[in-house]
Parts: C-alpha cells; sequence; structure tokens
C-alpha cells in the first residue's frame, strides 16, 4: 500500500490518541469526515493498523518494577524451544519476549542454564508510537 502524506498524519496521530474522534482526526489531517474515515478503513483493512488497544500507567497499576532478563537455554533443540514459547505464552506476568541473534538468549524460562538480569531504575522514553519514516 502506498501511503500518502495524509495516511502518514493519520498514522502518527492515532498512535498518539487512538481514541480521537474522526472529526477531530479528519479536522487535524485538513480532510473532511468521510474521506478521512475512508482512508482510516483502508489503513486498517491493509493490517497496518493492527488494533487499538488502552495503554496502562505501570506505576499506577502497582507494576512499579520492570526487569530484562537474558536466560541462556540449557537444551537448543526444536522441542525445549518450543516448550519455552509454550511457557511464556501461558505466563502473563511476561509481557514481552524476544529470540536474539547470538548466544540464543530468550527471555524467562524455569529450567536454565545461567541468567542476568538488569532492572530498569528510571524510564526515559517508553512510546509505543512507531516511527514512520520508513513506510513506503
Amino acid at each position: 500500500m502506498k501511503l500518502t502524506r495524509a495516511d502518514r498524519k493519520i498514522l502518527e496521530i492515532l498512535q498518539q490518541d487512538g481514541k480521537i474522534s474522526n472529526v477531530d482526526l479528519a479536522e487535524r489531517v485538513g480532510l473532511s469526515p468521510s474521506p478521512c474515515l475512508r482512508r482510516v478503513k483502508q489503513l486498517e483493512a491493509s493490517g497496518l493498523i493492527a488494533g487499538y488497544v488502552a495503554l496502562l500507567d505501570r506505576r499506577k497499576a502497582s507494576l512499579d518494577l520492570l526487569a530484562y532478563v537474558e536466560v541462556q537455554v540449557d537444551r537448543h533443540s526444536e522441542t525445549a524451544a518450543e516448550a519455552f514459547k509454550e511457557a511464556v505464552l501461558r505466563e502473563p506476568l511476561v509481557v514481552g519476549c524476544y529470540a536474539m541473534t547470538g548466544n540464543k538468549r530468550l527471555l524467562k524460562m524455569p529450567a536454565v542454564k545461567g541468567i542476568q538480569s538488569s532492572f530498569v531504575l528510571d524510564t526515559i522514553k517508553d512510546s509505543p508510537a512507531l516511527p514512520l519514516d520508513y513506510l513506503a
């Protein structure tokens, strides 16, 4: 999907305020409401807008501690990797997990070879918004 300047502006605004009314969005983008809504629907249908969520304040939700844990898996088999993925998907306290290049480190696993932890002391920036400069 080729994005127009208006599409980019819509995405920029929606990443900051997903609850903005279509009338307000259209006004900020410089479109009338009908074409603006049509563009939003096209962006949703294309899958570029994957959904809308409520972002909770971590501290107000009594989740003050944020830790990044590196885990090195003892066994490197497809079965072990799948078991790990399933365990992570079932664990609601793990809010993110990524397989990384390098030493095959993953986040959080019960029977592990080694663990290194880093705790967040202060959040400088925590934005779910993605940069739009690289979109086609």
